[in-house]
């Protein structure tokens, strides 16, 4: 095959002995040159890239973590906000916008009370009280009574072991919205296998109720998946201060989210939790059922609401009420904390005594608030 020679590209190339060399070693070094520059250029072309790459991700970094990162107040600047506020100006943020609101080192501590019949008590006064954060002693600055709308997420139980109670569970939910505040936004959650949306907060009450009775009751119970998609839902919802109104036996035998993990949320978000237990029968069931009581207890004690648990159900429907009229009756509690470097988690603890008879009521509270800033809710999604 011939050639092509260096020097003359058309010609067929010499035999000689003194070109063949000159042929065998350009050819070679050439092609070696070639490829030593391509490989300068692929690795030039890659760091590039890399560096590009780097910078994003830093940019990127450095934004997300200014999201979450909130410097902290020096001594000075603690000291200088704890110049006596006019109780109307700090009253007037709307207080019952959350179940516990830390303005700079002002406390504001919503407070509902009842008696021993569960009846809420409307008429103390700011010598009722007495409150305590770490044990120490706080001095009530500033007290108020206020009922303000709230966004209500309906928790409605239609699971299987509801189904000879369900009757009853309608009528009570009857009675709740007989005793609701007409500027209430509300969301509606059925739950049996899983929660299900029912209804949104663009809907009416007529329209919400319509859909919670036509439900059938059946299969296992997720009341702990139900839980947090409530507490999902009212991230968007129309008022600051929000609520869950669970009504249910307490069962649960079908969640993905674990009772740990839902006290966790429940404990570092804003919503006031409250249910209505149905418990007319005693010793039957499966385990979860009969542990209904404790875990609706402990779910509504973490947030500042309560559980009303009921033996018969002909008193269903006045324990709904009775919530009801609860959730809507608040005082707000001020104070202004000792300023020191302690921990976290600060505890709260509030009593009240009725004045006439001096006996002692029972208050509904968040029993504590996190100095440090609250703790990002988990993102797993249960549905």
């Amino acid at each position: 095959m011939p050639l092509i020679g260096i020097n003359n590209p058309i010609e067929p190339l010499q035999s000689s002995v003194d070109n063949a060399p000159v042929v065998g070693t350009s050819l070679p070094n050439a092609i070696r040159k070639a490829w030593l520059l391509i490989r300068i250029i692929r690795i030039r072309f890659l760091a590039v890239c890399a560096s590009t790459l780097l910078v994003s991700c830093f940019a990127h970094g450095q934004v997300a973590g200014d999201v979450h990162i909130f410097p902290q107040k020096s001594q000075d600047s603690v000291e200088a906000t704890a110049n006596p506020v006019p109780a109307e100006s700090l009253l007037g943020r709307n207080p019952h916008s959350k179940p516990l609101h830390v303005d700079v080192n002002v406390v504001l501590v919503p407070v509902t009370v009842s008696d021993s019949k569960n009846r809420p008590v409307t008429t103390l006064k700011k010598q009722d009280f007495a409150l305590f954060e770490s044990n120490k002693p706080q001095e009530i600055r500033y007290f108020s009574t206020e009922d303000s709308p709230i966004s209500v997420a309906i928790l409605l139980d239609v699971s299987k072991s509801m189904s000879d109670k369900i009757d009853t569970e309608r009528d009570a939910l009857v009675e709740f919205f007989n005793n609701a505040n007409p500027d209430d936004e509300y969301f509606a959650i059925a739950f049996s296998d899983r929660p299900r949306l029912l209804a949104s907060s663009t809907q009416s009450i007529d329209e919400l109720q319509r859909k919670l009775m036509t439900i059938a009751p059946g299969g296992p119970t997720a009341m702990l998946d139900a839980v947090y998609l409530a507490e999902s839902k009212l991230r968007s919802a129309r008022y600051e201060r929000k609520a869950i109104v669970i009504f249910s036996d307490g069962g649960d035998n079908a969640s993905r989210y674990t009772l740990r993990e839902i006290k966790s949320l429940v404990h570092e978000s804003d919503v006031e939790i409250y249910a209505i237990g149905l418990f007319d029968k005693f010793f039957v069931g499966t385990l979860e059922e009969k542990l209904g009581k404790v875990w609706l207890s402990e779910i509504t004690d973490a947030t500042g609401g309560c559980t009303i648990t009921v033996d018969s159900r002909t008193k269903v429907p006045q324990a709904a009420a009775t919530i009801s009229r609860q959730m809507r009756n608040q005082y707000v509690l001020g104070y202004r904390p000792y300023v020191a470097a302690a921990t976290r988690w600060r505890k709260i603890k509030v009593s009240v005594t009725q004045p006439e008879t001096e006996q002692r009521l029972h208050a509904h509270y968040k029993k504590g608030y996190s100095s440090a800033g609250r703790v990002q809710s988990q993102n797993r999604d249960p549905l």
